[in-house]
């Protein structure tokens, strides 16, 4: 396909063409660069690359005053001094390398450290506030330290050399803070942070940078032997403010310190005290304690510590061991009598493995007692992921309270580190400046008695609305996996969908292909074949439109394996459905489903009145594609599953509300999208071209028959550190895409990333005004932020685009990193906030822009696409990993690949 040059495509005339003139025309551009590019890629280097300025402040919408979880930051101190740090042997674990230099301060501090109170970050760096009287000084260190092998303590004498690098400079930082555009100072803040750890490391238990005490309230059991403990996030920032302390609550869970016996008791939910364990509960049991540390209990107040390894197979009345290098052999049971006087009462039970595999020691569950504050490393089940969640949830008013209570209990302004560099912390939450953005009018069908819909507080119905576009579904077919569900329970409930899906505007075959069709979950792929096949037949050849599934409600692996086999082998589109919705059916729960069938259908839900009036700044001008990326990682404890990315981009325009999804695998934890650009060389047809932004522009071009002449791109799951090498990587991406479709093709681009999981936390400046606040008590959807708590240059915003449902909202973070379309503040902002009412799972405006939001659900739906592994092939993919070859994931069916089937 042909696609010609920008400046020969002919756009008809809209209301905003002059001011797209006048842009264009506009010589200055935000985006400071330097002038040498690479003559490979095209885009700058690191080196030379700068994110935009802010173009100044957004002024759309009521002002109002909402209050954040910041908190000013004082820095008396000029200058630091950075030294790296030698220790002799090398030590693996950054506790043990903490704890030496703990040591030598300890033992040091008055006299070769000249009083100094150095922080250290576990690696090779050692900061202080000012200078220490050596460049290099080699300190010896004896260390002691428990040994969770052998239960006692162990000496270890290391050497540790400490010599002078460098000086951290102060000045750049002061001027960041004062609005200068240069670098980030990423030592000094991290020196901050480091030194904000040390504060926070002496009384609570360190995570990453959160940090847990059970004091902080009381721990809740979650079930199973595990407990949530409350805890807290901080992380020091430059802002427009001046410094900035984030501080938000979080809640982790923690084992439970139980006695052995009773851990095992709620591990298998059931009294262990007097029947043997079956080999199935050994198990599991093994499983939940490898690598726990348990304290012994049978010797009064000597409490040695140490690492289950496993569990006996024997119970411990069978257990004999070897007492001298004789091999006289002796039971478990009368070595405990006879050396501790101790008598074992569950002798039925196992033994827990502790030690070295050279030598093992037995120890009766009885006789031991799980250490406390040992995070959980293995996954929760639901019913624990429930209680967490329920534990973690507050009102915005509570969260608050807990952030002061939490900044007043760390008593920064008392704490040694605190003082030695200078730090002083404001105990009040930063006020800032906010504005509540309009809603957007909304479109539906003019058949409809409701026409255009403005939405109030970021939620509305489908009550007298008919969706714009309704879907044509003529031939379907209902299977049914649950054996709980009767045929003529489902065929009722399918009728009822149908209704609503007619009453919702779709238009909607009243009668299936086929009967409805019962099979059992571990026949999946016997009976989707089975219907597709049988309906292909009744239809003459004409392929079956959509697939009704009912599934159990614990369905396992079948909802992804139907997935899988309808998404990339036949070729079907599916709607799930679980039967507990099919015996109480809800018309809110149908409502939705009929949404939902609509664009995976093809179909519109809704759309902006001003896309189809076009009125949407620098989108209805000229062709605009809007793209969406996201990479999802493998859950924790995989250290080898790849890393899924997906891309989705709209193919509808002026509408901007259909959305094309495309995903593949990359190689274990691997962020940048690797298959945005491919080129390979072909024997026969010399060098080819592809990749997913190549794909989705030519499918946007065969759907609206007009190139993209504007790109926008948000990109979803990237941290701050990862900034320019992702923009560096992925922009040269698009423009490679862009520039094999034809050399001269180059449509502007701004590139936004958007962060969900960011730790801000905005509340409203007066809990009990109700004018002010959602029914949640958070603050109203469409609020914007963009002053004070953001960067002190860069073009960012916090957009808290939805109501509260439970808990406090959080806002999504936008970071503008590369702009050549010149949005001011107020486009983008609104044009962010408008497009959260597009969402067509629902009738609310939702908390992230709805193509981030999507390449989130399409690269989570991909995850069903990996087949399971047999320990073979599980061997080779490990095996693999190391040399970073990825199984590619079947490929979508062409029909599917169009629609919203993620949806």
């Amino acid at each position: 396909m042909q696609m010609k040059d920008p400046e020969e495509h002919q756009v008809k005339s809209k209301p905003l063409q002059k001011c797209t003139e006048r842009r264009r025309k506009s010589k200055k551009r935000r985006n400071q660069i330097k002038t040498e590019k690479s003559h490979e890629t095209g885009v700058e280097s690191k080196s030379s690359l700068m994110f935009p300025c802010r173009p100044g402040y957004g002024q759309l919408g009521t002002k109002c005053l909402i209050k954040a979880n910041h908190f000013l930051v004082d820095i008396s101190v000029s200058d630091l001094s950075h030294y790296n740090v030698k220790i002799i042997p090398e030590v693996c674990s950054s506790k043990t390398r903490k704890a030496v230099i703990s040591e030598l301060v300890r033992v040091h501090k008055n006299t070769d450290l000249a009083n100094r109170l150095p922080v250290y970050d576990g690696g090779r760096n050692l900061y202080t506030a000012g200078l220490l009287p050596f460049t290099y000084k080699e300190f010896s260190v004896i260390l002691s330290e428990e040994d969770y092998v052998t239960g006692g303590t162990r000496e270890q004498e290391f050497k540790v050399g400490i010599k002078f690098a460098t000086s951290v400079r102060m000045q750049q930082l002061r001027e960041l803070l004062s609005g200068k555009q240069v670098d980030t100072p990423q030592e000094a803040l991290s020196v901050f942070d480091i030194v904000l750890k040390e504060v926070a490391a002496q009384s609570y238990i360190s995570i990453g940078r959160n940090f847990y005490s059970p004091d902080l309230r009381k721990p809740q059991q979650l079930g199973g032997g595990i407990e949530s403990w409350r805890g807290f996030y901080q992380s020091i920032r430059p802002t427009q403010m001046g410094l900035s302390l984030n501080i938000d609550m979080s809640s982790m869970a923690f084992i439970e310190p139980l006695p052995v016996i009773d851990f095992v008791a709620q591990i298998l939910g059931k009294d262990v005290h007097s029947k043997p364990l079956s080999d199935a509960d050994r198990v599991k049991i093994k499983k939940a304690l490898r690598g726990v540390k348990v304290e012994v209990t049978h010797r009064g107040n000597f409490r040695r510590k140490y690492r289950i390894s496993g569990l006996t197979s024997q119970p411990t009345r069978e257990l004999i061991f070897p007492l001298d290098e004789q091999m006289n052999m002796k039971s478990v049971v009368d070595y405990f009598q006879e050396m501790y006087g101790y008598t074992i009462k569950y002798s039925h039970l196992p033994c827990l493995q502790v030690g070295s595999q050279r030598k093992l020691n037995y120890l009766p569950m009885e006789a031991c007692k799980i250490v406390r504050g040992q995070r959980q490393t293995k996954g929760l089940n639901e019913k624990q992921i429930t209680s967490l969640l329920k534990f973690s949830c507050q009102r915005p008013r509570e969260q608050e309270t807990d952030i002061l209570q939490t900044i007043e209990q760390n008593n920064y302004e008392n704490n040694p580190y605190a003082k030695e560099f200078g730090i002083s912390i404001d105990k009040k939450l930063a006020s800032v400046e906010a504005r509540v953005l309009p809603s957007p009018w909304l479109k539906y069908h003019d058949s409809g008695r409701e026409k255009e819909h403005l939405p109030q507080v970021g939620q509305w119905n489908m009550l007298n609305k008919k969706v714009i576009n309704g879907s044509n579904v003529r031939y379907w077919a209902c299977i049914n996996f649950s054996r709980s569900v009767q045929e003529s329970t489902a065929h009722g409930f399918c009728q009822q969908l149908v209704q609503m899906c007619q009453i919702t505007g779709l238009e909607f075959s009243q009668e299936p292909v086929i009967p409805v069709y019962s099979a059992r979950p571990d026949q999946v792929k016997k009976a989707l074949k089975y219907v597709h096949t049988t309906a292909l037949d009744k239809l003459d050849g004409k392929e079956l439109e959509l697939l009704i599934a009912i599934l159990p409600d614990n369905n396992g692996s079948l909802y992804g394996d139907l997935k899988r086999i309808c998404e990339t082998d036949l070729g079907l589109i599916s709607q799930c459905c679980l039967a507990k919705y099919v015996f109480k059916i809800n018309r809110q729960y149908l409502a939705n489903v009929a949404l939902k069938i609509n664009v995976k259908m093809g179909g519109r839900n809704t759309v902006l009145l001003d896309a189809l009036s076009w009125r949407i700044p620098l989108v209805s001008d000229i062709p605009t594609i809007i793209f969406g990326a996201d990479v999802t990682h493998a859950e924790s404890g995989d250290d080898s599953g790849p890393s899924i990315a997906a891309v989705v981009a709209s193919q509808d325009w002026p509408e901007v509300t259909k959305y094309a999804g495309l995903v593949c695998a990359q190689p274990h934890r691997e962020e940048l999208i690797q298959d945005l650009f491919k080129s390979w060389k072909d024997p026969q047809r010399g060098v080819v071209y592809g990749g997913m932004i190549r794909e989705l522009l030519l499918s946007f071009k065969r759907a609206t028959g007009q190139k993209p002449l504007r790109i926008i791109f948000y990109r979803d799951g990237v941290s701050e550190g990862q900034f320019y090498q992702v923009l560096l990587y992925e922009l040269d991406a698009i423009r490679k895409a862009c520039a094999s479709l034809e050399p001269s093709y180059q449509p502007p681009v701004t590139f936004v990333v958007v962060q969900k999981r960011n730790h801000t936390r905005l509340f409203p400046n007066n809990h009990d005004d109700r004018n002010s606040t959602d029914t949640s008590g958070n603050i109203l959807p469409g609020t914007v932020v963009d002053s004070k708590i953001c960067h002190p240059t860069e073009f960012d915003f916090y957009l808290c685009s939805h109501a509260g449902i439970q808990g406090t909202s959080r806002p999504a973070h936008y970071h503008v990193l590369w702009d050549e379309n010149n949005f001011s503040p107020d486009e983008i902002q609104s044009l962010t906030n408008n497009l959260c009412y597009t969402y067509a799972r629902c009738t609310r405006s939702v908390s992230v822009v709805p193509p981030a939001y999507y390449a989130h659900l399409a690269a989570y739906r991909a995850r069903c696409y990996m087949e399971p592994d047999h320990p073979e092939i599980a061997k080779l993919r490990d095996a693999r990993s190391k040399d970073r070859a990825v199984r590619p994931l079947p490929a979508l069916k062409e029909n599917v690949k169009n629609v919203m089937f993620y949806c």
